[in-house]
């Protein structure tokens, strides 16, 4: 009974760790890209809720590449759209790799995660739910090697 009450505080107490060490973390989602081929008629939509209108926070694009992928950069639409309805549309580059063809995104083997800061201190006006869509912009009809899209929102850090 002893080690059965001993192991579920070791359990306890990694999983209040593991929770801890992304305090700041509001949403974070990826969406699977079907057969690692983004159409360019293809969107990724993410619903964000936003509860907390005090404080500021950073949102940020992130990226799952192949090492096949032929590109050292990609260009992406990104919309975001309000719970009143009012919609801000931009066009935003996330580089992938450095001139030398290096990949700068995290990861072993083939696959590698790029994590990008789209907006720093954003101040949401108003509770609700955010719909986030992105498409990718690039010239090609299908975009081969990208495995999945993700979109975050992290609380900003106190200076």
């Amino acid at each position: 009974m002893r080690c059965i009450a001993n192991r579920l505080i070791v359990i306890i107490i990694v999983l209040a760790g593991l929770s801890a060490c992304d305090a700041g973390r509001v949403f974070d989602q990826y969406k699977e890209i079907p057969d690692s081929a983004w159409h360019k008629d293809s969107v990724v939509v993410f619903h964000v809720p936003v509860d907390d209108t005090l404080q500021n926070h950073n949102l940020l694009v992130q990226i799952r590449n192949e090492t096949s992928y032929s590109f050292s950069n990609i260009w992406l639409f990104i919309e975001i759209k309000q719970p009143d309805g009012k919609t801000v549309k931009d066009t935003f580059e996330v580089v992938l790799a450095d001139p030398s063809g290096r990949w700068l995104g995290e990861g072993y083997g083939g696959l590698k995660t790029r994590q990008a800061i789209y907006r720093r201190d954003v101040y949401f006006p108003m509770s609700g739910e955010f719909t986030v869509a992105i498409q990718q912009g690039m010239r090609e009809e299908i975009l081969e090697g990208i495995h999945d899209v993700g979109f975050r929102v992290e609380k900003t850090s106190p200076d």
